[in-house]
């Protein structure tokens, strides 16, 4: 087992995990509560029991899956039934399931009598070196994305690739968008072999090795600032554009579109409004560009729709006075925060990348 020892909590990698937790698990907590979705219920949730087969009693929470459920009205079905077994502030709170999972489940125990403790157990890529890491909590509000949560780190993370073999192609690409990101953000290394694996058409290595390697880059730049007062907010290069698209495919289209392919369009568009800035070249651009579109579908935009699109913009979570803020590409591999950009260039850079087809 490897241990990534962070200020806040401990990562752990490997199946073993389970096991060498097994003292902290078994210590004086009152209750052991599982909060699992449909998904992960079916395909992890057996597994997760085998491992912890030295828990003599526990309860378990099943809430419904998708985006559109990471919601007030979920955290409810979660507070009730804590009341339900008299769950008190020594309960022990294992959120196994994706980045709905350890995103809601980490907000509803933050709030349920001030606090409880958790573990995240990320079952999906995009939870791996995404969600689960990094002490962001939060559920949707009135459609929009993370409108409502806080800060507060785990009291652990299991890293355990044995839950990728339950994953499609699709779910494993989502993830993959967040492993290119970055890339582009903080390590022009990892990009270049993220480009050759595309351009050479090999399967992508979804490994501990790449996972860890994404971990400790999100895990540096969290270290420096914990609560997103400056540098972190590099972390949601793409998530401006790529967040809206995805609101407003759930909420307006009422479709669903995954995380990381909403990222993969956004951080072209980014890359763009970068280049246009004369922040990156276009040669920069035109890679990113290429090297993105290769691997995620196309999707259908109506044109006359795009200021909906921007209106979901308005109320990121980077914005000042109104403004709408972008963590951009200065070059592969760096980048910076708090650019304001035009509504013009963020509208025509849906016209720019390889992914959208407006209609």
């Amino acid at each position: 087992m490897k241990i990534l020892n962070t200020p806040y909590y401990g990562i752990y990698f490997g199946e073993d995990s389970y096991l060498k937790k097994k003292n902290f698990f078994l210590k004086n907590f009152s209750k052991k509560i599982l909060l699992v979705d449909n998904i992960s219920k079916k395909n992890c949730l057996n597994y997760f029991l085998s491992k912890i087969d030295f828990l003599k009693k526990y309860y378990i929470i099943n809430i419904p899956s998708g985006e559109e459920k990471k919601n007030i009205e979920t955290c409810k079905v979660i507070w009730k039934k804590l009341l339900d077994i008299n769950a008190d502030r020594k309960s022990l709170f294992f959120n196994l399931g994706g980045g709905v999972i350890t995103d809601l489940g980490g907000f509803a125990c933050s709030v349920f009598k001030r606090g409880l403790n958790f573990i995240n157990i990320p079952t999906t890529l995009l939870g791996m070196i995404d969600a689960s890491i990094g002490g962001k909590t939060a559920i949707n509000f009135l459609s929009l994305k993370n409108e409502i949560g806080l800060f507060n780190f785990p009291k652990g993370v299991i890293i355990d690739n044995n839950f990728l073999k339950t994953l499609s192609e699709n779910d494993l690409k989502s993830g993959f968008a967040e492993i290119m990101k970055y890339g582009l953000i903080s390590d022009i290394n990892l990009w270049k072999k993220i480009k050759n694996l595309i351009l050479k058409k090999k399967k992508l290595i979804y490994s501990y090795n790449l996972i860890i390697n994404a971990i400790k880059i999100k895990n540096s730049i969290i270290e420096k600032d914990p609560l997103e007062k400056g540098l972190r907010k590099i972390l949601n290069f793409g998530h401006t554009i790529g967040h809206a698209i995805e609101s407003y495919f759930i909420y307006n289209l009422n479709k669903k579109i995954s995380h990381g392919h909403s990222l993969a369009i956004g951080m072209i568009c980014e890359s763009w409004i970068s280049y246009k800035m004369k922040m990156i070249t276009k040669k920069e651009f035109e890679e990113i560009n290429m090297i993105i579109s290769l691997l995620y579908d196309n999707i259908k935009i109506y044109n006359s729709h795009i200021s909906k699109i921007i209106d979901f913009m308005k109320h990121d979570k980077k914005n000042e006075n109104n403004k709408i803020k972008f963590s951009l590409l200065k070059k592969i591999g760096y980048s910076i925060f708090n650019k304001e950009v035009d509504f013009f260039l963020i509208k025509k850079s849906f016209k720019k990348t390889n992914m959208i087809n407006l209609i």
